[in-house]
């Protein structure tokens, strides 16, 4: 058996194509386009490169974007000034916080200060608490963006066991979330779970975001399963790697390549999720 490959750039694609017709559809009419605020703390390489990919991201859909940035010394109460004074700006659509900060700015106060409404992350409490409660509002990028990759591939997810490596705020809950809400019957486990090889082969659809490289192996995986690899480590020849081991595709029905799979879909729900937040700041 070899998996088949979910490829994340086609859905993607399809994705920014949907985007750019509703931003062509509020410009015809006369709107302003969505505009998206990046706010960086220092000068982290890997941020940057993050930075310029949603930059020339937004170009390609016709949503405008500028960069705020401010100084690795800055204090916590410095970036949510800056976040403050973005919530104010009426032609901000979107803001988001590019992210690791430096030591000594604390994460919470930053994300807290984002206007929900504002919030393309979905990461604010607000956010967080309308996909708890079965909601509407707008939810983080990756785990939005894997349930329409799943969607695309005719995936069931009524009655089926999905189990959730990883239990982070911004992929293992949410995604956990957005599971059960399809009626899958939903496993949260993480690197501390015993007996994590046997809880991972009774998966119908395995979604693995540990970020440890090659964490899971193929023994772990249940023949003919759904694999979703959110991983994006580093390796040693400086390429990038996925958290589950790439011969799990002998085994897999279905399963994401990295890179290829998840990560162009997070870039293109941030768009999508921009979108949103235009569209619920000035509807019509």
């Amino acid at each position: 058996m070899t998996a088949v490959r979910l490829d994340g750039n086609e859905v993607a694609g399809g994705i920014l194509a949907s985007v750019t017709e509703r931003v062509l559809a509020r410009t015809q009419a006369g709107r302003p386009a969505p505009h998206l605020a990046v706010v960086l703390v220092g000068d982290n390489p890997a941020s940057e490169v993050y930075v310029r990919g949603k930059r020339r991201d937004a170009e390609r859909v016709g949503i405008t974007s500028s960069d705020h940035r401010l100084p690795g010394t800055a204090s916590t109460a410095d970036v949510v000034a800056l976040v403050k004074s973005l919530n104010r700006d009426p032609n901000v659509s979107g803001v988001l916080v590019q992210q690791p900060f430096p030591a000594q700015v604390e994460v919470e106060p930053v994300v807290e200060a984002v206007d929900p409404v504002k919030d393309v992350d979905g990461f604010h409490p607000v956010n967080a608490g309308r996909l708890l409660l079965g909601q509407r509002g707008i939810v983080a990028c990756t785990p939005a963006g894997i349930m329409r990759m799943l969607a695309e591939y005719g995936i069931e997810l009524e009655g089926r066991r999905a189990v959730m490596v990883g239990r982070s705020n911004l992929v293992g809950k949410p995604m956990s979330l957005l599971l059960l809400g399809r009626n899958a019957t939903v496993t949260v486990s993480h690197s501390r779970t015993v007996g994590l090889p046997d809880i991972c082969r009774e998966a119908d659809v395995l979604v693995v975001a540990i970020g440890r490289l090659w964490y899971v192996q193929p023994d772990w995986v249940k023949p003919g399963a759904v694999v979703v690899d959110v991983g994006q480590n580093v390796k040693p020849d400086g390429r990038l790697g996925g958290d589950v081991d790439p011969a799990a595709a002998e085994v897999a029905g279905w399963m994401t390549p990295v890179p290829g799979g998840v990560g162009p879909l997070t870039r293109a729900m941030l768009l999508a999720n921009t979108c949103q937040a235009e569209d619920a700041r000035r509807p019509g």
